[in-house]
């Protein structure tokens, strides 16, 4: 049986995922599976792939019949779905994979889909011990890191009670560009999810099982708290849904935290200290966009602006997409490289009994385009967590559902993506006579 098989291997993110794994420095202990619809397009990959690709099995699949979706999901250990339209043709691979009780991971960010996920197979995947992960990509991974480190430094420091008041990040992304996967999925998450299911995500805490306290009101305007030398951006459009799922880490581990034989069998729930991973009862989270001068944020929110105006007329923004890039196709290599993301992040404690607080930053630097080269970074490492790392992964990771990156591989993930080459995450303490790395 395969450790890993991907799903959608030969779309423009499915390609970056097949070459991260086909070269990986650990490819000698683990094996390698790719499916696809088109043998045309598997082969020429197969080629491209050269010497990288001996004993990489490969199966030709459409992935709207489940039942060759079925035969095949049953080959591996780890399904990673690369498969664009999730809402269209990624059900039928989830589907199967809870069926068959094969760990499944994807890059999805449709809020409306995720929250269908949640309820359609979150109990199911829990009771057979099979970790369900959507959104391990740019959209979450780097927030959930950001809040979930943060997190652990603040602990270490002043103590394993110790809860989160205000967590913000700030991000700077320095050149993006969508592929024509991205818009097409763009374009089918605004297109399909009925008004209910799009109202239903709007909320804090939506994704979560239990309710905290909101974040702040989304703002025009930001400015990163605490440093020296002020951080400022504007709303950032992606963060709706790293939001949401990083208040489904918080729920998540709360629930561990107030009532861990509730989640977990006896002979687990006698092992886990749920303070360790609980953020607080009154932990809050939110991001922004960095950007260089006003006028880029103006131009920005300008853009941002207009596209909001369009959503409610579909068929505007699908004329518009016939000038931008067609599914399969995306940046080159050279302009993949030539790209970055870097997050701040201050986290502040909730007071002592002195009312003092403590303050800690967490940086996250990546090189190569946030999008795509380091969300195939992310789902890789991610699902040689579940193939490599399986008896070091957190509780909920062993026990399975519908997890977030963090809830499900936690310091795994972390220890994974600071070993390669393109990714640094440090965190430190910031107290008044200046900053005291922690981690």
């Amino acid at each position: 049986m395969l450790d890993i098989l991907i799903f959608g291997a030969t779309g423009y993110t499915g390609r970056l995922i097949t070459r991260y794994l086909a070269t990986h420095p650990q490819r000698a202990t683990f094996t390698l599976g790719l499916a696809a619809r088109s043998q045309q397009k598997l082969k020429a990959l197969v080629d491209e792939l050269g010497d990288a690709a001996l004993h990489v099995r490969t199966f030709i699949v459409d992935v709207t019949n489940s039942d060759e979706v079925g035969t095949v999901v049953q080959e591996a250990h780890v399904v990673l779905n690369a498969v664009g339209l999730y809402s269209q043709h990624g059900n039928p691979v989830l589907e199967a994979c809870v069926h068959h009780r094969r760990h499944y991971l994807d890059i999805v960010g449709e809020l409306s889909q995720l929250r269908e996920i949640i309820h359609s197979f979150d109990h199911l995947a829990a009771e057979s011990n099979t970790v369900i992960v959507p959104c391990v990509g740019m959209i979450v991974v780097p927030s959930d890191i950001m809040a979930y480190v943060a997190n652990k430094t603040l602990k270490s420091f002043a103590g394993p009670l110790t809860g989160i008041d205000m967590s913000t990040s700030a991000w700077e992304i320095n050149g993006f560009t969508y592929s024509g996967g991205s818009i097409a999925s763009a374009l089918s998450a605004i297109e399909n999810p009925s008004k209910e299911a799009k109202n239903a995500v709007r909320t804090d805490f939506s994704l979560s099982p239990v309710r905290g306290v909101p974040s702040p009101r989304p703002q025009a305007f930001y400015s990163l708290p605490v440093l020296d030398t002020p951080m400022r951006g504007t709303f950032f459009a992606q963060s709706m849904v790293n939001r949401r799922l990083v208040q489904r880490s918080w729920g998540l581990f709360e629930l561990v935290a107030r009532n861990p034989t509730g989640v977990f069998p006896p002979e687990l729930s006698a092992t886990v200290d749920g303070s360790e991973y609980s953020y607080g009862a009154a932990f809050k989270y939110d991001e922004f966009l960095v950007h260089s001068n006003r006028f880029r944020a103006f131009r920005y929110l300008a853009v941002f602006a207009c596209i909001v105006m369009m959503m409610p007329f579909p068929f505007v923004l699908r004329i518009v997409s016939k000038f931008l890039p067609q599914p399969g196709e995306g940046p080159t290599d050279e302009q993949l490289e030539a790209r970055s993301l870097n997050i701040t992040n201050i986290t502040t404690s909730t007071p002592d009994s002195q009312g003092h607080t403590v303050s800690v930053r967490t940086t996250f630097k990546g090189k190569g385009d946030a999008a795509y080269l380091l969300t195939a970074v992310f789902v890789s490492e991610a699902a040689l967590a579940l193939v490599l790392d399986k008896d070091r992964l957190p509780p909920l990771g062993k026990r399975g559902g519908v997890l977030t990156p963090m809830t499900a591989f936690g310091d795994v993930l972390v220890r994974r993506l600071n070993a390669c080459d393109r990714i640094k995450i440090e965190s430190e303490v910031l107290p008044t006579d200046g900053p005291k790395k922690t981690r």
